[in-house]
């Protein structure tokens, strides 16, 4: 089963000359970026509940002064994305909160974690009894993650209630005395999903969160909500989480990653190539395995600015010598030529904290794009150094 893509269209990016990008390239559109941290905004302020950024999905830090303006904290998954969030994001514990969870830590990770975050959230009882007692004294919360078993997930990849998994305390297994050490629960069961899928989850914790009513200061739901999706039911959401910050007397916390770059980038590539074999074959310099892994691991195939009704089909590929690492086939209106610019939606998230240079393939630079007033800007280029420098 393969995950279908959530873009919503090419929206300003139908506008921007890809002549101007030279390739490969990762284009964030600045004006979208805001318009999804101002949807985000306006929830947290009409539901009460904090919204944080999730760094594993989008740590471009040179917008950490945008998302600042509008979200209350970030959360990291582990020590280097912490540094990260207190280095650019939050410097000051009075700009916003911090919040960790990784799926094991170690000693060292906690001492430097405890002057970071203020939640370290712990995914099994093992390790908190382990690390717990060593924030005593530091003012830093404790947390566990919930493991629900409510497998709501399009592909069990992503799936964190998925047979087997290895995220968090089962449900059935919760005993009802670890509440009274720790100060939040964590639920993270969504990817890139809607309002009923949060329902389900919710329903499904329910009866443990009644039981730590009194006991708990606040309750993660975690991240994989499309809430700047235009299909979103905000308003549910608004008054989900209203009634569970009421219900449970919890401070409610969110932290979406795709909804804070979805539809805010693009992948734009150049067609260095073209052979046949069972049809064209367009040979770019943007790789699947390199450069959008999760076109391979989800795997999804992701969708092409421009693309046709019908016409001419072909089937793009990237550069490396992996047989695989070919992104998908797609309908032009036109025979494609060496030389003609192509690019991929909704490209900001994931794709770009993911990146390798398997094959010694380039790394996309990094360029800003304001949609108002057509404004480029280079923010990042990668060379031959960076390849050398990730390994001796």
């Amino acid at each position: 089963m393969a995950m279908e893509t959530k873009s919503a269209g090419p929206g300003r990016f139908a506008r921007l000359d890809l002549s101007r990008i030279a390739s490969p390239a990762f284009v964030i559109d600045t004006r979208k970026l805001e318009e999804n941290l101002q949807i985000l905004a306006a929830v947290s302020n009409a539901s009460g509940a904090k919204i944080l950024t999730a760094l594993k999905a989008f740590s471009l830090w040179s917008a950490a002064p945008l998302i600042r303006q509008y979200l209350d904290g970030a959360c990291a998954s582990g020590i280097y994305e912490a540094r990260l969030a207190k280095k650019y994001y939050f410097p000051d514990k009075t700009d916003g909160e911090i919040s960790v969870f990784s799926p094991a830590y170690r000693q060292s990770d906690i001492e430097s974690l405890s002057d970071i975050c203020g939640h370290i959230i712990f995914n099994s009882v093992a390790q908190l009894e382990k690390y717990g007692p060593l924030l005593k004294g530091k003012n830093v919360q404790k947390a566990l993650r919930l493991n629900p078993q409510i497998p709501l997930g399009e592909v069990a990849t992503y799936d964190p209630s998925a047979a087997g998994s290895r995220l968090g305390v089962l449900l059935g297994d919760f005993d009802s005395g670890l509440l009274d050490q720790i100060d939040g629960l964590h639920i993270h069961n969504l990817c890139e999903q809607g309002l009923p899928e949060l329902e389900k989850t919710v329903a499904a914790a329910m009866p443990l969160l009644t039981r730590a009513k009194g006991k708990l200061k606040w309750l993660n739901l975690g991240g994989g909500h499309m809430i700047t999706s235009p299909h979103y039911d905000r308003d549910g959401l608004i008054k989900l989480l209203r009634h569970l910050a009421d219900e449970l007397a919890l401070e409610i916390y969110l932290e979406p990653g795709t909804a804070i770059a979805f539809d805010a980038g693009i992948l734009v590539g150049e067609i260095l190539d073209i052979t046949e074999n069972d049809g064209l074959n367009a040979i770019v310099d943007i790789s699947a395995t390199c450069h959008m892994p999760d076109v391979l691991e989800a795997p999804y195939r992701p969708a092409l600015l421009g693309e046709a009704d019908k016409g001419v089909r072909v089937r793009f590929g990237g550069p490396s010598c992996l047989a695989g690492d070919v992104i998908g086939r797609y309908c032009l209106a036109r025979t494609p030529q060496i030389g003609d610019k192509i690019a991929f939606l909704d490209q900001a998230h994931y794709s770009m904290v993911k990146t390798t240079m398997f094959n010694g393939v380039p790394l996309p630079s990094i360029m800003l794009w304001d949609s108002d007033d057509d404004s480029l800007q280079m923010v990042k280029t990668f060379s031959f150094d960076d390849f050398e420098g990730r390994l001796s």
